[in-house]
C-alpha cells in the first residue's frame, strides 16, 4: 500500500536528502533549482527529471538563461514505498540520479554505480 504524506513533509526529506549531498558537489551547481511536483507530466513512473543544460554542455555563450530544474514527483515515489523509510530512501536516489544528470552523467551510467 503506498504511503501516505504531507506535502510538506515530503518536501523536508527532498532537502535532508540535499544536505545528505556532499558540499563539494553543491558548490558546484550552477543555475539550478530543486523542486517537488505532485506528478510528472510524463507518467506515474517517473520519480525525478533534469531539464537544462548539463554542466558538459555549457560553452563560453551560456548565460542569461532560466536556471535548470530538478524536478522530483512526490507520487510515483510515495506509490512505490511502503514505509517512510522507504520513501527516504527512494528520495535520496533520485535526487542524487537527478543532480548527476546535471553534471553530465547519463542513465546508463547511473545505473551500473547503482543510482539508478
Amino acid at each position: 500500500m503506498p504511503v501516505r504524506m504531507s506535502r510538506e513533509r515530503f518536501e523536508e526529506l527532498v532537502s535532508d536528502a540535499l544536505d545528505q549531498v556532499p558540499a563539494e558537489l553543491m558548490d558546484r551547481l550552477e543555475n539550478v533549482v530543486v523542486l517537488v511536483e505532485d506528478d510528472s507530466p510524463e507518467g506515474a513512473t517517473l520519480l525525478g527529471l533534469y531539464e537544462g543544460i548539463d554542466l558538459t554542455r555549457r560553452g563560453w555563450d551560456y548565460g542569461a538563461v532560466l536556471p535548470d530544474r530538478i524536478l522530483i514527483f512526490r507520487n510515483p515515489i510515495l506509490a512505490i514505498s511502503d514505509t517512510e523509510a522507504d520513501v527516504i530512501k527512494e528520495v535520496a536516489i533520485t535526487v542524487v540520479h537527478e543532480i548527476a544528470h546535471h553534471f553530465g552523467i547519463d542513465d546508463a551510467l547511473l545505473h551500473e554505480l547503482g543510482w539508478g
